[in-house]
């Protein structure tokens, strides 16, 4: 039986078939699969807290991300520890918080109560372990689950911690979760706090860099929340005495129609103001925490604008007419907040809406009476709201008509399976790359993932439409049909897909139609810029090989270190790439597969987007070409 067993894999390998042996071959092999199928308490593991989070990291700290996105996890880290220190000084320690970046490490050093020094050790490596339990220690936390210091510890391979309280001061240090070095009890002349410093894990955040401004952002909107709180950066001082007055009067500067409305009171603060442009922008907090897709609270605090607005001019305008073109910023507290995911970007609380509508509706109400000026301008800005609003609805109504007679199916769409209007989770993952021609579409769509990459092919050069009514995007057949293929003709909270791409030449046609695809978006969709949506692909500019290596360089730079690199001894090809119908579908597919490499659409404040497209795309051609001409590299 051995010497047959032995036989019939030499003929395996070989490649020739033995039929003597072919049931003692499938007989072998229904063993083999059995074995590794059995399910018996051998195959039941228990992992420690801290294993399971290296295991999922994803759970607790959602994206893993290489720090060039501010949703990335190494953010989420950095943001846990300073939650901390938040947490201490809303319960009235502290009042300076020092966080310092240096290559890839991070110090966070908060002047709170300190750490109970017998409990260092517990209170960063034992899940559910912290005083944020006990209301009598923390009322208004933004960590209830005594996971997010956990997490830093056992995703980091340099975590160490001290608390200063009292005169005495205990250390301890921990690489991915597991004590290095025990705690050790001192004297110390420090004032009492806590100071953390940690590197995050290059197993888990692989080629990870922290960029700077991504945490100055982190660091400013905590101070808008905590105005006697000053928060330092290295050496830069962030402090917002006005709280989110402060916060409104820089994204917008000059751009409000009215001077801005500011309440604040012991459980919520709020600000609203009213610009020229398109839609509604947010900033939302919970207990000092910025709650990137809001909320509960969130849609609350927008029901009490538009029930102010009814009470106080005695109306009956709908949401669009009262908010179009708003820009609000609003902060709560609560005793309990129930975040849909351990990120905690947004907020699932129930039972609190109706008093954040009420006093939403009692301030601005109160506001309104006090200010007839501002009362005034925003009451025209409401009726020009109306009347557009209703002018748009026959414009859409003709366009709609119009479309079912010429087609059924969206023109130039290749769809996916999965996309953020279906119910399949893989929806999140879903992309529509937006290309020109069928050159670089055809690509495209011959190495795509079928399940979570769409393509739209456009057909040219889309219009300028910078400064030009909303009703113009739905006269031009190739905008119109864009936005029905991306969902948003008629709201952008219907967007199918989580990522926007513009996937188009590096040249100078181009760089042409990205700029116009990106007006497009800014001037009448800014929310899904500033919501991350929007992003750029990155295609090699060069492909250089010899008979053995090929490597892609996306730079000139890096075209320059590949030709040094290869041609030791070798003949060398250097391709440069004119266009995405020049790549073969073969090398495409790894540009847009788990490697691809995307930039993130961003403006630094919503008054920088009008400023740029008014010089960039507007009429001023005299001043862009001699700015151009003076700048040239």
């Amino acid at each position: 039986m051995e010497d047959g067993i032995t036989d019939s894999l030499i003929f395996q390998i070989s490649g020739m078939s033995n039929p003597a042996c072919q049931s003692i071959n499938k007989s072998s092999a229904m063993t083999v699969q059995a074995s590794r199928n059995v399910y018996d308490e051998s195959k039941i593991k228990t992992l420690s807290s801290l294993e399971h989070i290296r295991l999922r990291p994803g759970m607790y700290i959602g994206r893993l991300g290489n720090g060039s996105n501010q949703n990335d996890g190494i953010y989420v880290l950095v943001k846990e520890i300073v939650d901390n220190t938040i947490d201490e000084h809303i319960m009235g320690h502290g009042n300076r918080v020092n966080v310092f970046i240096e290559d890839n490490r991070i110090k966070v050093r908060d002047f709170g109560r300190g750490i109970p020094l017998g409990k260092v050790v517990e209170c960063v490596s034992i899940i559910n372990t912290g005083a944020k339990y006990n209301d009598d220690v923390f009322q208004f936390s933004i960590g209830l689950n005594g996971v997010g210091t956990k997490a830093v510890n056992s995703l980091a391979t340099i975590f160490k911690i001290t608390s200063y309280r009292e005169g005495k001061k205990v250390s301890a240090e921990f690489a991915r979760g597991r004590l290095t070095s025990p705690a050790r009890e001192s004297a110390s002349e420090e004032p009492n706090g806590t100071l953390v410093e940690f590197e995050p894990d290059a197993e888990i955040f692989s080629n990870f860099s922290f960029q700077y401004d991504y945490v100055k952002k982190l660091l400013k909107n905590y101070s808008y929340l905590n105005s006697e709180l000053s928060l330092y950066l290295n050496k830069e001082r962030f402090r917002a005495k006005r709280g989110l007055l402060d916060l409104l009067t820089e994204e917008v500067g000059d751009c409000s129609l009215y001077e801005i409305v500011h309440h604040k009171e012991e459980r919520i603060e709020f600000s609203i103001t009213h610009t020229d442009d398109y839609g509604e922008n947010y900033f939302s907090y919970v207990n000092g925490h910025f709650t990137s897709d809001g909320g509960t609270h969130l849609s609350a605090f927008r029901e009490g604008i538009l029930k102010a607005i009814n009470e106080f001019y005695k109306g009956s305008y709908q949401g669009p007419d009262a908010r179009d073109g708003i820009v609000g910023a609003v902060a709560v507290r609560i005793k309990e907040p129930i975040f849909e995911s351990q990120t905690k970007n947004k907020l699932g609380n129930t039972d609190i809406k109706g008093w954040i509508v009420s006093a939403t509706k009692e301030a601005f109400v109160d506001y309104l009476y006090k200010n007839p000026k501002v009362a005034e301008r925003l009451h025209k800005k409401v009726q020009t709201n109306e009347r557009l609003r209703k002018e748009l609805m026959n414009v859409k109504k003709a366009v709609r008509d119009r479309a079912k007679k010429t087609a059924l199916v969206i023109p130039k769409l290749k769809d996916c399976k999965f996309h953020l209007g279906g119910k399949d989770p893989r929806g999140g993952d879903s992309m529509i790359f937006l290309t020109e021609g069928d050159s670089a579409g055809g690509s495209l769509v011959s190495c795509r993932d079928v399940m979570t990459q769409a393509i739209y092919c456009l057909k040219g050069k889309p219009l300028n439409c910078w400064n030009l009514g909303r009703e113009v995007i739905y006269k031009n057949e190739e905008l119109y049909n864009m936005m029905k293929a991306l969902g948003i003709e008629d709201s952008i909270s219907d967007l199918r897909y989580n990522k926007v791409i513009i996937a188009t030449d590096a040249d100078q046609d181009g760089f042409h139609i990205r700029n116009l695809l990106l007006t497009f978006f800014l001037h009448y969709f800014e929310g899904l810029v500033i919501e991350g949506h929007v992003h750029i692909l990155e295609t090699p500019l060069f492909r250089v090989r010899n008979s053995k290596i090929t490597q892609y360089c996306y730079s000139e730079q890096e075209k320059n270190a590949a030709v040094e690199k290869l041609k030791k001894g070798k003949q060398l090809e250097i391709t440069r790439f004119k266009g995405l119908g020049e790549i073969s579908p073969k090398e495409f597919g790894q540009f847009i597969g788990p490697d691809i490499r995307l930039t993130r659409v961003g403006v630094e404040h919503i008054h920088n987007i009008r400023e740029l497209l008014t010089f960039y795309m507007g009429k001023n051609t005299e001043v862009r070409k001699h700015y151009i001409m003076e700048n040239l590299i």
